[in-house]
């Protein structure tokens, strides 16, 4: 019974340490997404700023992104 329960006891160390690791990167992750969206946004105000058709959907993506490298 003990060695079950120190089996049982490391595996929850172990699933502790996975779900931080994930916690940090999902938070990374977010981060990451808020910027994007933020920098959307701002391409997108330009664009409604300036509707004489000089800004085209081509200049939201960067030269990389649109040809589908990242």
């Amino acid at each position: 019974m003990e060695r079950l329960n120190s089996k049982l006891y490391v595996e929850n160390c172990y699933i502790m340490r996975e779900n931080e690791r994930l916690r940090k990167k999902a938070e990374l992750l977010k981060q990451e997404n808020q910027q994007l969206l933020f920098q959307l946004k701002q391409k997108l105000s330009k664009t409604k700023k300036n509707p004489s058709g000089s800004n085209n959907d081509k200049n939201l993506c960067p030269s990389s992104s649109a040809s589908g490298q990242s």
